[in-house]
């Protein structure tokens, strides 16, 4: 990356978006930060503000919402959450790149500023995997599982919007295609395999 930008990633839950930005920032030669949320919940055990997340109260995210501070905002089981466009500026006009980890609707909101951006969605390779991680995660319910699925079909349905879609089948062959879309300016996308595995997950 010779500029820094805002690199957005999103994919429904357990497609393994997350260790993918993880080893994509530790690997980086160029600085890469995961973006710092804004959100109206209490810090958790061990959580920090400014690090973590940045800790507000519904008043003040009120207010910033209103004076457009934003990239995008979502309610999230009663809590806001929320990017702030002042943060990612500021990174970016130090040099830094920044990557943004939001759901679908969320892009969708950014889709509507000025401003610039690639974006990635990660595809799972099958509904049936997407699942089977859910369930080895251990951390939800079946109910819960059940409507992660239901969500995730809703967002697979949204991910010709952004400009790349990746399929992780093989970790260490998705961290090789993503760096080869965000580190090598000669990297040419195949839209149409992309869009053949798009449709086989959706049938």
């Amino acid at each position: 990356m010779d500029k820094a930008k805002l690199i957005i990633f999103s994919a429904p839950s357990g497609a393994g978006k997350s260790s993918l930005i993880k080893q994509l920032i530790e690997m980086s030669e160029s600085p890469l930060e995961l973006s710092i949320s804004a959100t109206t919940r209490n810090p958790r055990d061990g959580e920090i503000h400014g690090k973590d997340y940045f800790f507000i109260s519904d008043e003040e995210f009120n207010l910033l919402n209103d004076q457009d501070a934003f990239l995008e905002s979502a309610n999230v089981h009663g809590f806001k959450y929320a990017t702030l466009r002042s943060f990612v500026e500021e990174k970016i006009n130090l040099g830094i790149s920044v990557i943004l980890d939001i759901d679908v609707q969320g892009y969708k909101q950014i889709i509507e500023t000025s401003q610039e951006f690639t974006s990635i969605f990660i595809l799972p390779p099958s509904l049936k995997e997407l699942e089977q991680r859910l369930l080895s995660r251990g951390l939800d319910s079946k109910d819960v599982i059940s409507k992660r699925l239901s969500n995730a079909i809703i967002e697979l349905e949204s991910a010709n919007l952004f400009d790349f879609v990746v399929l992780n089948d093989n970790f260490d062959k998705t961290i090789e295609v993503l760096s080869s879309i965000l580190f090598d300016k000669g990297f040419k996308y195949n839209s149409d395999h992309a869009n053949e595995i798009l449709r086989e997950l959706l049938d």
